[in-house]
């Protein structure tokens, strides 16, 4: 009975809060992928103007969610992906090759009992001294272990939420035509 009261205190005591998205951290993986790339810029990426949620919070049973990159989470995006970049040393800021982006989709459902979703879906467009040579729509989902229990289900969901750009940045490195782009 005490666990009880105690879990539904915590669930009270999380509706309502605010949160931020834990830093993003690139993965060691994507440098092979990034190999045959030129150098980049990476841009401006901004958000849809009715993306299924909106760039600066994500709800979360009553919680938001904030991005820990200028409250933004295109910039999120876009800082996620010069991370990679710069783990493969492939980032120049004088590059004439330039990525920018448009964040599409940006959601975390943590409602579910045992299982929470998330998805993720960015238009990605590379130019070349003002020239597109790459515009392409990337998206990911994810799946996590949840819980009914409010104070387990909300930072489940929170620490799902890199792993899910992870995904989308592993797509769009895993495209061919990108990396063709950069050469």
């Amino acid at each position: 009975m005490r666990s009880l009261l105690g879990a539904l205190f915590l669930t009270a005591f999380l509706s309502g809060c605010s949160f931020t998205a834990p830093p993003y951290s690139p993965q060691v993986d994507n440098v092979a992928k990034l190999q045959d790339a030129g150098p980049v810029k990476v841009g401006e990426f901004t958000t849809a103007p009715k993306p299924r949620n909106s760039s600066d919070t994500i709800s979360l049973r009553g919680s938001k969610m904030h991005s820990p990159i200028n409250d933004s989470y295109s910039a999120y995006l876009a800082d996620a992906l010069k991370q990679e970049l710069s783990l493969a040393e492939k980032v120049s800021n004088t590059s004439t090759t330039e990525v920018t982006g448009t964040l599409q989709k940006n959601d975390l459902d943590a409602t579910g009992f045992s299982k929470g979703e998330g998805e993720i879906e960015a238009r990605f467009v590379v130019t070349k001294a003002g020239t597109v040579s790459y515009d392409q729509v990337k998206s990911a989902q994810t799946t996590w272990k949840s819980s009914f229990v409010g104070s387990v289900a909300i930072p489940a969901a929170i620490q799902a939420y890199p792993a899910l750009v992870q995904k989308l940045l592993d797509s769009l490195f895993s495209d061919p035509a990108f990396i063709n782009a950069l050469k």
